[in-house]
């Protein structure tokens, strides 16, 4: 069997790939693996399960909680939420288990199955390799131990997780956003109803897109990976700002006021100097990752702050920024971590912080945004390869060994497999667009015809 955990969760096809039957097996192995671990020490344990409004979380869900309740766990069941909002109400309740249903930005016939462990954090890579083998041995034919009677978990509707998440939200912003006009593109996703409540209660004047989810319309041409919508409704309404979030709401991309996008890494950068200012960056670091633009660093050192990098994903972002203490961390895409305050990226948040600076230096945003110079980075997806052998294909190596003698000193080039779909990521940034686009373009060809 194939690794099941990728970059995020399991992910697939809801009812083909990822169906009823795996996503109550994982739940139960989930479980009994956190219960070997110690995680439970003697208590009756207890778990935090959310999903996005895709329609077949609605069946997964089902499968989820009954998976946890047959093996002895009560259940808190919080409905539609972000990733983030079952993450901190995992951590705030003293859940052992928080369970998210969502395939983030993917569309919506997928969808998957994310667990957090006690606090909010998301699984150790040996806790999911462990639930794995778990998991297997049970398909194969081992029995699971089940309680019964009352050793039974019980399940409740727990109504009151969205506004103590909202409350969360608003009681760590530094300052109110009365003053400001804020459109948001909810991706018709498990944010629609939490980020416009947290804008409003927070001051703005509050216009939402992409707030109506009906079970399968989530991130269909809007949200933060389809800002065309959003710019057009900021210029529009005449709005300062523009927030946009993908399907769970643990991304933030931002629009300006005249419909430019401004990405994950100008938000850092817009949130690393506030941070410093207000003495909360630790260590004077902010983390990105290996495909953070070469401008965000340029920009960094220049006001005196290191960057640190990681690889791609979020968690990786996270480790580091746990192991040394940092406080602010996050990817190009939008994950934004303030490990103060969320224990994952969180979209609604790193909203908020940005709309804050915004009224509390009463400059616009895209003047903020200019603190980085965003050099031209072309990334082209190359979908029905065989990304295991992205890095071990020789023809791929001498392809990429060429082009970045090409593009010199002033360039780079970054080949990964995606972490959540079948395809493989070129990456090239450069000086010039014409030149990022014609490599990315010849490294994308030799990709395809070598893992074809």
């Amino acid at each position: 069997m194939g690794r099941l955990f990728g970059t995020d969760g399991v992910r697939g096809v809801a009812n083909a790939d990822l169906t009823a039957e795996l996503a109550l097996g994982l739940s139960v192995a989930a479980a009994h693996v956190l219960a070997e671990a110690g995680t439970f020490e003697g208590h009756r344990p207890t778990a935090v399960v959310g999903r996005d409004p895709r329609a077949s979380g609605e069946f997964l869900e089902a499968a989820v909680v009954a998976g946890l309740a047959s093996a002895g766990v009560d259940v808190l069941r919080v409905g539609v939420l972000p990733t983030p909002a079952v993450a901190y109400l995992t951590g705030a309740l003293g859940a052992d288990i928080g369970v998210m249903l969502s395939a983030s930005h993917n569309a919506m016939p997928d969808n998957g199955v994310k667990f957090f462990a006690r606090g909010g954090h998301k699984l150790a890579d040996e806790l999911e390799d462990r639930i794995e083998t778990v998991y297997e041995q049970h398909r194969t034919g081992e029995p699971w131990s089940r309680p019964t009677g009352s050793g039974v978990g019980r399940v409740t509707d727990y109504t009151e997780g969205f506004d103590r998440y909202v409350a969360h939200l608003i009681g760590v912003l530094p300052n109110r956003l009365d003053g400001l006009k804020v459109v948001l593109d909810e991706a018709h996703g498990a944010a629609a109803h939490v980020s416009p409540e947290a804008f409003a209660r927070a001051g703005a004047e509050v216009i939402t897109i992409g707030a109506e989810p009906d079970g399968l319309n989530i991130n269909d041409g809007c949200g933060s990976t389809h800002l065309a919508l959003l710019r057009a409704a900021v210029v529009e309404h005449g709005a300062d700002l523009g927030i946009a979030h993908d399907g769970d709401a643990d991304r933030c991309l931002a629009v300006d006021a005249a419909g430019e996008e401004v990405d994950g890494d100008q938000i850092l950068a817009v949130l690393a100097l506030a941070m410093r200012e207000a003495g909360q960056l630790r260590g004077e670091t902010v983390v990105g990752t290996v495909m953070s633009n070469l401008g965000f660093k340029i920009a960094m050192e220049r006001e005196g702050i290191q960057l640190v990098q990681t690889a791609v994903g979020d968690r990786y972002v996270l480790e580091s920024m746990k192991a040394e203490g940092y406080a602010l961390g996050g990817e190009q895409s939008g994950h934004v971590i303030v490990l103060d305050h969320a224990t994952t990226g969180d979209g609604t948040l790193t909203g908020l912080m940005l709309a804050a600076r915004v009224a509390a230096t009463g400059r616009p945003l895209a003047e903020l945004a200019g603190v980085m110079e965003r050099l031209p980075q072309v990334l082209v997806n190359v979908p029905d390869v065989d990304k295991s052998r992205v890095h071990t294909s020789q023809e791929v190596a001498a392809a990429v060994t060429e082009a970045e003698r090409e593009l010199g000193a002033t360039g780079r080039v970054l080949l990964r497999p995606s972490g959540t779909e079948p395809l493989v990521r070129v990456m090239v940034e450069a000086a010039d667009i014409e030149q990022a686009r014609a490599v990315a373009g010849q490294l994308a060809d030799v990709v395809k015809s070598a893992l074809g």
